[in-house]
């Protein structure tokens, strides 16, 4: 069984250095072109796939829409989940990281990055619209650390993505950097003072393939 997982392409946030979370920013134009190049090369793998999964953020959704466009797969489902939302930032949110080095020094915003028990400041109030409406209000955090975005993402693996392996099924997964890289952390075993290490580039899809108990074969990069 293959399952590729891809980071949006570059995001308007990304090209001026500010923090999103669940901000609905879209791409650039070499955020399109740039899943547009992962999309051939995904065909040229000759990679079929069964389904996908993305977040409810245009950035993934639009990534995800265009990778399965340029293979001619856009025939297959495809679910949005909040759950591969990228991490909440909380009240960081909209904020430019240069500046918040200056304010508050490089290695705050080091911890706020990478600490994996480091909580940005809380937002007070969330301004979402009505993709959240169906969602428990409790559920929706006002800021999250890393290790709170891995609680997030492992419901859907664990009841979704993973089952659909189990039946032979190959699944592309689109979402962002954070969830992206808690989903690598639970899948490569990394540890929790390691998470830093892993490294989730723009749009670069990276195919995994598993055997029948959902033990890692082979990575590469394609």
């Amino acid at each position: 069984m293959k399952m590729i997982i891809i980071r949006h392409g570059e995001s308007e946030a990304n090209y001026e250095n500010y923090w999103t979370g669940w901000l609905d920013v879209p791409l650039t134009e070499k955020g399109r072109q740039q899943a547009a190049a992962a999309g051939a090369k995904i065909a040229a793998a000759g990679i079929i796939f069964d389904g996908a999964y993305t977040s409810v953020l245009q950035r993934a959704m639009i990534t995800c829409q265009t990778v399965l466009e340029v293979c001619d797969q856009l025939y297959i489902p495809v679910t949005k989940s909040w759950r591969l939302n990228e991490r909440h930032y909380g009240a960081l949110v909209g904020k430019n990281k240069k500046q918040m080095e200056k304010e508050f020094g490089a290695e705050q915003v080091k911890k706020w990055r990478r600490g994996y028990y480091e909580m940005p400041p809380r937002l007070e109030q969330n301004q979402l619209d009505r993709r959240y409406a169906y969602l428990d209000p409790q559920t929706i955090p006002h800021a999250e650390n890393l290790a709170m975005t891995v609680q997030r993402v492992l419901p859907l693996w664990q009841d979704e993505i993973a089952p659909q392996l189990l039946q032979q099924k190959n699944i592309l997964v689109c979402g962002h950097g954070n969830s992206l890289r808690a989903l690598v952390k639970y899948l490569e075993q990394v540890p929790e003072d390691q998470m830093d290490t892993i490294e989730i580039p723009n749009a670069a899809p990276v195919l995994y393939e598993f055997d029948d108990n959902l033990q890692i074969i082979s990575k590469s990069i394609l």
